[in-house]
């Protein structure tokens, strides 16, 4: 199975001012695709953390993928970082500072800035946007706003299709944690490839948890998730 790790870039992140919504997305997306995400981090927009992270995250991975950081405002840094990781220079992409002065023509400049990518990457096209993202190593690095963000990564998502999606399975019971907890316990070591998650909550009209099973091994998450909705119903609810 194919590992990711997401990383979203920008200090209205860490400090709250903006909502977070990359990584669940990215994450939510790679699933089908066959790709496990094994770590998302937010990094504020700092030369040496970026590096840090893609120095020893990279090598642990399929596939980072990267967030944020690629406008024209001081704080727009994840390319310097990301060229400081791989110690290599920015160089001007000619034909996509043509393209980008040409289609902002009030500040042709200020947009041609995009184009100094790490040397030796694969420009990422924007659909919805200006600035555009780049592909270098098994690095990924895409726009902060969802929209583009989004729109740029189902233009590439078959890049990382693997031979196995990771399927779910998952079903609501009226049920406290504490119920089922050695149920779930049971079923993961019967089923050892099987991801088992529980998310209790607790509304108005009782406490309840919803079970997700998770596996790209369809016959061992059809098992694991009968097994365990068997289990819970015959143990009941209190």
């Amino acid at each position: 199975m194919a590992v990711a790790a997401i990383l979203t870039i920008g200090n209205e992140l860490v400090s709250g001012d903006v909502p977070n919504s990359n990584g669940a997305w990215l994450a939510q997306r790679l699933a089908p695709l066959g790709v496990a995400v094994r770590l998302i981090a937010a990094l504020p927009d700092e030369i040496e953390a970026i590096a840090e992270f893609v120095r020893r995250e990279a090598p642990l991975v399929d596939f980072l993928i990267a967030t944020g950081g690629l406008g024209g405002t001081p704080d727009d840094i994840t390319r310097e970082a990301i060229a400081y990781a791989f110690a290599v220079e920015q160089e001007e992409v000619p034909e996509l500072a043509a393209d980008l002065r040409s289609r902002f023509t009030g500040d042709p400049e200020y947009a041609a800035a995009w184009a100094r990518l790490p040397a030796g990457s694969r420009p990422l096209p924007n659909p919805l946007g200006g600035a555009p993202g780049f592909a270098l190593g098994n690095v990924y690095v895409m726009p902060g706003l969802p929209s583009e963000m989004e729109a740029m990564f189902d233009a590439i998502a078959e890049e990382f299709r693997r031979d196995a999606p990771i399927a779910s399975w998952r079903r609501l019971y009226r049920t406290r944690e504490s119920v089922i907890a050695p149920l779930l316990a049971e079923a993961g070591a019967r089923w050892p490839a099987v991801l088992i998650g529980s998310y209790p909550a607790f509304p108005l009209d009782g406490p309840q948890v919803e079970v997700v099973v998770k596996a790209s091994d369809a016959a061992a998450l059809a098992a694991a998730s009968a097994w365990l909705d068997s289990a819970i119903e015959e143990r009941g609810t209190r």
